[in-house]
């Protein structure tokens, strides 16, 4: 179970500086966050503080947005958002975000950077016990995304068939619940792109909090029920993750091989929490291969190109 010291630490590891500056989060020079909404969010909060931000990471985000970053080289057509973590009062939108973008941009993976919102838009710890806010606002905006990227797969050159999610600790925890959710929408239709799957073709969730519940062997949070039709799922963690204990891990997967839904996992001994994609000298720094030979195994990176 997280402690207030142990977030307080998550955060540090996340995000680096905890200087902020009462500014929006951009991305870097060349691309651009556009709104996800058409209008104001749904169940946007009253009273939303400006937001700010920091060396990696993005607070107080009441507006979310989301960046496209286009492949280098051959476009395999495969798309991934990106979920980044934060324990859902941030968003580490460096190293659990643009960092992430650049490595599948290489691999001809187009990526969505989503600025979902934060704080209370997901399941925290308050006081020592799980607190859930009346609406998972954050789960909105990655159903939102999934089908507004699903609606210019043609424009932006994807497989409408290979668009998934990947998410980093509370942001696995999204991608579980996207990946879980997607028969019932959780806010009315008010777009075309509405009219499109929200359920996306793979998840990827790496170091995720916020599945297991405290005290239990390997039972799922009561937000997580796992249909038989839930997306193809990879995981990975350390089992020295001092933040998010690898029973999180452990308990998806159960619950996941119980539905007989596809998954694949990977446990390290080393590599604590937030090792994202540039940790090097371990053996854990060798994920981001085991997921492109997943997404091989599982039809997604298929040899073809969208050029």
């Amino acid at each position: 179970m997280r402690t207030p010291i142990i977030c307080l630490i998550c955060m540090i590891l996340m995000m680096g500086s905890v200087s902020v500056h009462a500014e929006i989060w951009q991305p870097p020079s060349g691309h651009e966050q556009t709104l996800i909404w058409p209008s104001e969010a749904p169940d946007a909060l009253p009273d939303a503080k400006e937001e700010t931000r920091d060396s990696d990471g993005a607070f107080n985000v009441s507006k979310p947005t989301m960046t496209i970053y286009a492949p280098v080289g051959n476009n395999t057509g495969v798309a991934m958002i990106v979920f980044p973590g934060g324990g859902y009062q941030a968003l580490a939108m460096k190293g659990e975000g643009t960092d992430i973008c650049e490595w599948l941009i290489s691999r001809g993976i187009t990526c969505v950077l989503l600025k979902y919102r934060v704080p209370d838009s997901g399941p925290t710890m308050k006081n020592g016990h799980e607190y859930y806010p009346k609406v998972q606002t954050a789960v909105q905006d990655g159903q939102r995304t999934i089908s507004l990227v699903r609606h210019h797969a043609a424009e932006w050159k994807i497989d409408p068939h290979k668009i998934g999610v990947i998410g980093f600790s509370a942001g696995g925890h999204l991608a579980a619940a996207v990946s879980t959710r997607f028969a019932k929408r959780s806010y009315p239709v008010m777009d075309e792109a509405d009219k499109l799957s929200c359920r996306p073709d793979f998840a990827i969730l790496v170091y995720p909090g916020h599945l297991w519940t405290p005290g239990s062997e390997l039972t799922l949070r009561s937000d997580i029920t796992v249909p038989k039709d839930t997306s193809p799922t990879f995981l990975v963690q350390a089992e020295d993750d001092p933040v998010d204990p690898v029973k999180h891990s452990l308990t998806y997967y159960a619950a996941l091989q119980k539905a007989g839904v596809p998954v694949e996992m990977h446990l390290y001994a080393e590599g604590r929490h937030a090792f994202g994609v540039w940790l090097k000298n371990k053996p854990i720094s060798r994920w981001p291969i085991l997921v492109e030979s997943w997404l091989h195994s599982i039809g997604m990176l298929d040899g073809k190109t969208m050029d």
